[in-house]
């Protein structure tokens, strides 16, 4: 559970000002609901290594799944700093909690949206909207990451139908996904995405397990063997990386928010913590070092409350360019888990049980430095838009 009150999330810079009276109302709502529903069984959940029951249909209900999807298609028609609101507190309860609602959200939910006919989006974002269907996204391949045009996966024109092969791996939600969005080759090699339901004969989902990392969160794989997908399942708006990349680039704004969740969760603890623990006749609070970490860790912090507004406001304008998103994804959860690695130290012994959440914060962020593009091929990314000159080849 969590250590502190809520009273203490930090706002160093004023920055509620700037936020509608909506925009505060769903950022508490969505507070309260993590600290009832979230905190009191995070830590079971991944000490156990599974999910928490329920938690889909929980999303559906606060309106986190898809809220920027237009109310015609179950959503709530909200804008792109509502969304990140909604990330920043659910990461706050667990990585995994982020990113069930974000996969969903960015990763399946968009596409279909964006891309989808109107047949197709009818018939699955309410549905994914409510909760009451989970969604995957299958783009990385077991031999290709960062590369994703040189996937593997590809399907075949069989007439009244398409001959789906391949494998797609580290899908969140793979083992429970009713639906997943597959970017696949055609005959071509133009990639196109299709969307393949549970159920379809040699449609499998292995999970990954004995993971140290998102342990509250399903992962697997997608394996498809000679999968018949009706022709009405593909994505006709689309061809080419564009797609998958778009796609990408909504999630990797939910992840620069969502981060700043993990990191306020770490160093509130860090601090209640300091001023109540005493050492040598005092708070550990009143030792220079520990006012140092407490200091550094709120400026980190509060430059990327400011780099994720500011991004808020040209996604809204729809003026973000994916090379100011991939900075904001890299230097965002870089702060979160150095936080939460040095904020665990503060603790002492305590930092590495299940009472405080630096662990499993470190751990899960391990995972989120990885995803949706790594570390360093974020930096790539801004190098090559400082330069103009593609590093990757």
């Amino acid at each position: 559970m969590s250590y502190y009150p809520l009273s203490t999330i930090p706002d160093y810079f004023g920055m509620d000002q700037f936020l509608s009276d909506e925009h505060q109302l769903i950022r508490q709502s969505v507070r309260d609901w993590t600290e009832a529903f979230v905190m009191p069984q995070i830590d079971a959940a991944a000490q156990e290594h599974h999910e928490i029951p329920g938690l889909m249909k929980e999303l559906g209900n606060i309106g986190a799944l898809g809220p920027y999807i237009p109310e015609e298609y179950g959503g709530s028609g909200l804008d792109q700093i509502s969304y990140g609101l909604i990330m920043q507190e659910l990461e706050r309860g667990d990585s995994a909690v982020r990113s069930a609602a974000s996969v969903q959200s960015s990763l399946v939910m968009y596409p279909i949206y964006e891309y989808g006919s109107e047949e197709q989006k009818k018939k699955y974002l309410p549905a994914l909207a409510s909760g009451d269907i989970t969604g995957a996204f299958g783009l990385t391949e077991p031999n290709h990451g960062s590369d994703p045009g040189s996937m593997e996966t590809h399907f075949e024109d069989k007439g009244n139908h398409y001959l789906l092969n391949g494998s797609k791996m580290w899908i969140t939600n793979a083992p429970i996904c009713s639906i997943a969005v597959v970017w696949a080759k055609d005959e071509s090699g133009k990639i196109r995405g299709l969307i393949v339901e549970r159920g379809t004969e040699g449609f499998s989902t292995p999970e990954t397990l004995h993971k140290w990392s998102l342990r509250a969160s399903r992962t697997g794989e997608l394996v498809f063997d000679n999968v018949r997908v009706p022709k009405e399942n593909i994505l006709p708006g689309i061809s080419g990386l564009k797609g998958p990349l778009s796609c990408l680039n909504s999630a990797r704004y939910g992840i620069s928010w969502g981060v700043i969740g993990a990191a306020v969760d770490c160093y509130c603890t860090a601090l209640q913590y300091t001023l109540e623990r005493q050492q040598f006749g005092k708070p550990i609070a009143s030792y220079q070092l520990q006012q140092k970490k407490l200091a550094e860790f709120l400026t980190e912090i509060t430059k990327a409350q400011l780099l994720c507004h500011q991004l808020g406001v040209l996604k809204n304008h729809q003026q973000a360019s994916p090379a100011q998103i991939s900075m904001a994804k890299r230097n965002n959860v870089k702060m979160a888990i150095d936080i939460a690695r040095e904020s665990r130290q503060m603790l002492g012994g305590m930092g590495i049980t299940g009472n405080f959440p630096m662990m499993r914060h470190s751990a899960n962020l391990e995972s989120v430095i990885t995803y949706e593009g790594t570390h360093d091929i974020h930096l790539l990314i801004t190098g090559m838009d400082i330069t103009g000159i593609n590093a990757f080849s």
